[in-house]
């Protein structure tokens, strides 16, 4: 799938849509990793967005987007975590029957919370079957969402920018970490039409480079993540996504697991926060570019989600706790 690149109107005439459904998430200045960074530096709380995570805005603006006869025949997603929540939340909301196609190694977090919603939840062996399973509900007269390439939920993410931009007129710079790219693309979008001279920064897990090989390579690459990090194991990056980085992008970091999980447990420990990985990658990106970020710099930091189970995050500071612990 190839969508356009978005214009402001179009991230616009989606905050005009979301608005009445999704929270405006707060944002606030953080005094300790001021300190830490030598610049002002805010975090943007996208994880306490309904659901647990940015996407919810993306996929109410996809449904709505639909129309009411669209709509009452049922939709259905493919996702292992947090546009599975998404869409189960928002159809709730909406009153839509949805089916949600999970592998069966989705993080039992993700299934249980996508059930409570009120989805149906399908378990398949893996990705390749569920989204399969997904083409025959299709087949049969669902329509299809999709949990980053597709301009409905880049517009809709995009409005998060939107309001970032609001609470911190000066922002000179912003961290986005990228999975499938669906965050980023909106991000940028608005970003770069109402603030060209702000830097983009992404990051993304050295275990899971989509982005980094996509534009290295100067096209879509499919490339099998090993992250610890779900929400940031996207097999590939949207062709709007990639063409938008490889243009505006200041630069793209790469980060460890272990690196991701001390960022976590920074939140955890410091800023009574327990985002998830791929929120906390922010943080482990920005420990990166210090040296390369002005005393006079406006930072924000986008905490893009929290639906790491407490189980996940315990065993994730065994790890961390078990590697300092090596020679």
């Amino acid at each position: 799938m190839t969508v356009e690149i978005l214009t402001m109107q179009d991230v616009e005439a989606a905050a005009r849509a979301v608005s009445p459904h999704v929270l405006r998430t707060a944002q606030r200045v953080s005094p300790g990793l001021s300190a830490r960074l030598g610049c002002q530096v805010s975090l943007k709380l996208e994880m306490r967005q309904h659901s647990g995570s940015f996407k919810t805005r993306g996929a109410f603006h996809q449904m709505l987007a639909l129309g009411d006869e669209a709509l009452s025949q049922g939709v259905v997603a493919v996702s292992g975590g947090n546009f599975a929540r998404a869409v189960a939340y928002c159809s709730g909301i909406l009153g839509v029957d949805a089916i949600v196609c999970m592998p069966e190694n989705a993080p039992q977090g993700s299934i249980d919370a996508t059930r409570d919603y009120g989805a149906t939840v399908e378990l398949l062996p893996d990705a390749v079957a569920a989204f399969a399973r997904a083409d025959d509900w299709v087949n049969r007269g669902r329509t299809a969402l999709h949990p980053f390439d597709n301009a409905e939920q880049i517009a809709g993410n995009g409005v998060v920018a939107l309001e970032i931009m609001r609470d911190c007129p000066t922002m000179t710079d912003i961290i986005v970490s990228i999975g499938g790219g669906g965050l980023i693309a909106g991000v940028i979008s608005a970003v770069k039409a109402l603030r060209p001279g702000a830097r983009v920064w992404g990051v993304e897990p050295d275990t899971a480079p989509t982005m980094r090989r996509a534009l290295d390579a100067g096209e879509i690459v499919n490339i099998k993540p090993a992250s610890l990090s779900a929400t940031l194991s996207a097999p590939f990056v949207s062709q709007a996504a990639l063409d938008l980085c490889r243009q505006h992008l200041e630069d793209l970091i790469l980060v460890s697991d272990l690196d991701m999980i001390a960022a976590q447990q920074y939140f955890i420990q410091q800023e009574d926060l327990r985002p998830e990985l791929a929120a906390a990658s922010t943080l482990a990106a920005a420990e990166r570019i210090k040296d390369r970020l002005p005393a006079e710099a406006q930072l924000v930091l986008l905490i893009c989600g929290c639906n790491d189970s407490a189980q996940a995050v315990a065993g994730y500071a065994e790890l961390l706790e078990a590697s300092d612990a090596q020679p």
